[in-house]
């Protein structure tokens, strides 16, 4: 059985700015298309067995641009829905809420299809997303390939590691990464985290 890798898009306006960008679905940055170029040859170097894809825009370019195919797209993979803090930063939400953190303070409700989740929530779309994987594992000798966002994956890497969704809360995840999930002696592992390719000289 293969390995799971997870790839955060690349660099938007917002990402950039610290703005929570849930289902706003702005464009990368000519940086944040960089970010997912550069990712190329570490994608290239394994057997892609499936690849499951948000379907925003910023993580559809972004695995385009790493030259994935039959990516299948999965509204599972979308990011965190932040409810009245989207396109709110933390430094601004904290003005009123001081010491406010998402994972254990949770969002303020939204438009209506847009009320905001909880950790919980999450957590449950990170283990359909799981059991999808899984079935895909099962089924092929290459990895499996997600690309989606931030919050949402730092969620499914807890999941995945049998914690707590909040416990997400313990993986920094930047833009335009890989990260590597495998397991040990039959465990889960986190096998790398935010590789980008080595600088050329």
């Amino acid at each position: 059985m293969g390995d799971l890798f997870l790839v955060r898009h690349g660099e938007t306006e917002w990402s950039r700015s610290g703005r929570h960008t849930g289902w706003t679905d702005v464009p990368l940055t000519e940086r944040g298309r960089d970010e997912a170029r550069r990712l190329v040859p570490l994608i290239r170097s394994h057997r892609i067995g499936a690849v499951f894809v948000s379907p925003l825009q910023r993580a559809r370019e972004t695995a385009e641009l790493i030259g994935v195919h039959d990516a299948r797209i999965d509204s599972d993979l979308r990011e965190w829905d932040y409810g009245g803090y989207e396109g709110v930063t933390t430094v601004e939400i904290q003005r009123t809420r001081p010491g406010w953190f998402l994972f254990t303070d949770g969002v303020v409700p939204g438009p209506p299809a847009h009320p905001g989740e909880t950790a919980e929530q999450v957590g449950e779309r990170a283990d359909r997303v799981l059991s999808k994987v899984d079935a895909a594992l099962a089924n092929t000798e290459g990895v499996v390939l997600l690309v989606a966002h931030g919050h949402f994956l730092r969620v499914l890497t807890a999941r995945r590691l049998g914690l707590a969704p909040e416990a997400g809360a313990l993986f920094q995840l930047a833009t335009g990464t890989v990260c590597r999930l495998g397991t040990e002696h039959g465990r889960p592992v986190i096998a790398g985290w935010n590789i980008r390719p080595t600088p050329q000289a």
